[in-house]
């Protein structure tokens, strides 16, 4: 028989049980967070009919979706979490309550070329809060407060919250007269920070004819947080001058204003009119979080204000804000950087119990103890030599081996070993029980993220 050699498909992330342990507390940590804001879980499915699914999109997303067929149907897997959405609250509508706040985290699937940090198969993490009519401009002054302390219940200190509006960007194009190039201009300036004011100022006045002056002027106001500037002060002289650019500034105040009383510190929030976000979608105020320390890798957590979910399937206006934060691309980049917390426990267990003797009953009894106050614990069933069984729970990094040999049964006591320090001390059951129980908790509560 021919063998065939095992293989995971480039732009498909397999993890190694520890890193798994790690991924799946920041996907609790994430799902806890996002609960005490008041958002309800929801699942949709992975594949969809794809007329749904393409009907947003198009263009690269249809160069991107993977689609298949089962017998005459067209299907294709979800390329995000936002289309779904769209389709459920659709199809949901009568039966829900608006504002209808949700949260969701899966896998979506892209056909692009896979690349470092950039994945075909990937987790996000939603959350969308969508108004029936209208949606108060509050409900984008909380988004950011959900992304602090989300980011603070993982462990991560180091990032700040940049906050836009795209009716300030919209309105001051207008104000001076480049209204018509208004979409270029946004998909320019959203690149500013990658290719460098030189090359935006060259793109906007050779390319999109914008004005030399007019250039200049744009992207000094534009830039003005990066030199320390207040964009909020230099914006009010702006006001008067269009419409659309007044109500954007309100809205800026306004989320700018309730960050504090949301518990957002000022040291993790800013107003940066570069924050474009590109695509059309967006039409209020956006969001781009980012670690200060490493701006090679980009946004961590992105979103914004939307007029209208749900416009290719129902004329039913839905106006909404979300965030969505790419969880395998942020487990990638933090584990490259190293910001992952050697502290927090990623054994799969607790204890490891040896039976010494034939009879497994008191292993089984204390194992059971041990699970009752919620100890991860194993048993070790295979008959081995004991210098196996020890290279096994050391391998696993399990931080206590328990033995229960002839002595320790006849005493109705345990021998517990600490696997960091080397010291075994013979104990109660309880007085053990308790001893693992207390040297397992600091990293049990550890965060997943260490700085």
């Amino acid at each position: 028989m021919d063998r065939i050699t095992p293989r995971t498909l480039s732009g498909f992330m397999e993890l190694l049980p520890e890193d798994q342990i790690r991924f799946d507390r920041m996907v609790e940590l994430i799902r806890e967070s996002f609960s005490v804001y008041g958002f309800t879980p929801l699942d949709t499915p992975v594949i969809e009919a794809a007329e749904v699914l393409l009907a947003k999109g198009g263009g690269e997303t249809e160069k991107q979706i993977y689609r298949l067929t089962k017998g005459d149907s067209d299907l294709a897997l979800r390329f995000d979490l936002t289309v779904p959405l769209a389709k459920y609250v659709s199809i949901h509508y009568g039966q829900l309550a608006f504002p209808f706040r949700r949260f969701q985290i899966g896998k979506v699937y892209r056909g692009e070329r896979a690349q470092r940090g950039r994945f075909r198969e990937f987790y996000q993490a939603d959350i969308d809060v969508i108004g029936d009519g209208a949606l108060a401009v509050i409900n984008e002054a909380e988004m950011p407060s959900v992304i602090y302390h989300t980011f603070q219940a993982l462990g991560l200190k180091d990032f700040v919250i940049r906050v836009n509006n795209r009716k300030v960007l919209n309105g001051l194009f207008a104000a001076m007269n480049l209204e018509d190039k208004a979409g270029a201009i946004m998909q320019t300036v959203d690149k500013l920070e990658k290719i460098g004011l030189t090359q935006t100022t060259a793109i906007l006045v050779d390319e999109l004819g914008v004005p030399k002056d007019s250039a200049d002027r744009l992207l000094e106001l534009l830039t003005s947080s990066q030199r320390g500037q207040s964009p909020v002060g230099i914006l009010a002289s702006y006001m008067g001058k269009n419409d659309l650019l007044d109500a954007g500034i309100e809205e800026l105040l306004t989320v700018a204003r309730y960050m504090e009383a949301f518990g957002v510190p000022d040291t993790h929030f800013t107003v940066d009119l570069t924050i474009a976000r590109g695509l059309d979608y967006y039409t209020g105020t956006v969001y781009e979080t980012i670690i200060p320390a490493h701006p090679e890798i980009g946004s961590i957590c992105s979103g914004g204000r939307y007029d209208n979910l749900a416009e290719y399937y129902t004329d039913k206006k839905l106006p909404g804000v979300g965030i969505s934060i790419g969880l395998t691309r942020l487990f990638y980049v933090l584990e490259e950087q190293k910001y992952l917390n050697p502290g927090f426990l990623t054994a799969p267990a607790d204890a490891l119990i040896l039976p010494m003797t034939e009879d497994w009953a008191p292993a089984i009894a204390f194992a059971t103890a041990l699970r009752s106050m919620g100890l991860r614990t194993q048993i070790y069933g295979e008959e081995k030599k004991f210098k196996n069984k020890m290279g096994y729970a050391d391998k696993l990094g399990i931080p206590y081996v328990v033995f229960l040999g002839e002595d320790e049964i006849a005493a109705n006591k345990v021998t517990v070993k600490d696997m960091h320090t080397g010291e075994q001390e013979t104990l109660p059951a309880r007085a053990a029980a308790e001893r693992i129980a207390a040297g397992v908790k600091p990293g049990r509560t550890a965060k997943p993220i260490g700085v």
